[in-house]
């Protein structure tokens, strides 16, 4: 099941390697902006209020680089995840205190809220809890090896 969900969420199109994004407010519109561009989301202003509105919820800055923030939202048409890897570090909230490296935004239709949600942040979360998945994470240099990371770990 887990597999077959990330290969449905994932795409390359979502994926920013390199990103030049100095700030959170920044990473989060450039990933809202790729949602928009590739039709996952209808309304990209409604979609950033949703991210910003779960922000105040709680950390998801999760912590050695990794930041999920999600969305979910009206504005979501199809469920997907959009990641960007950053050039340099930026500040976020976190759990360990230290900058962020990658984003992974989870972009949620809101009738796939619950179920759909809560196995893409536990897939994510299982990968997340491995030191050498991370580290090849933050390494990562192209969307191919990116997308073979997140899908076949």
């Amino acid at each position: 099941m887990g597999e077959k969900l990330l290969k449905e969420v994932i795409r390359k199109e979502l994926m920013v390697i390199r990103s030049t994004s100095k700030n959170k407010a920044e990473v989060i519109q450039e990933l809202a902006t790729l949602l928009y561009e590739n039709d996952f989301v209808s309304d990209i202003n409604s979609f950033v209020d949703d991210v910003y509105l779960r922000e105040t919820a709680g950390i998801t800055g999760i912590g050695q680089g990794v930041a999920i923030p999600h969305g979910k939202s009206i504005a979501v048409k199809q469920t997907a995840i959009a990641i960007a890897i950053l050039e340099e570090t930026i500040t976020w909230e976190t759990l360990d205190e230290k900058p962020v490296k990658v984003v992974i935004m989870f972009a949620v239709k809101e009738e796939d809220a619950d179920m759909t949600h809560i196995l893409l942040l536990q897939r994510i979360a299982i990968l997340l809890a491995h030191d050498d998945f991370i580290q090849n994470l933050i390494q990562v240099d192209n969307k191919d090896n990116l997308y073979d990371l997140l899908t076949n770990s």
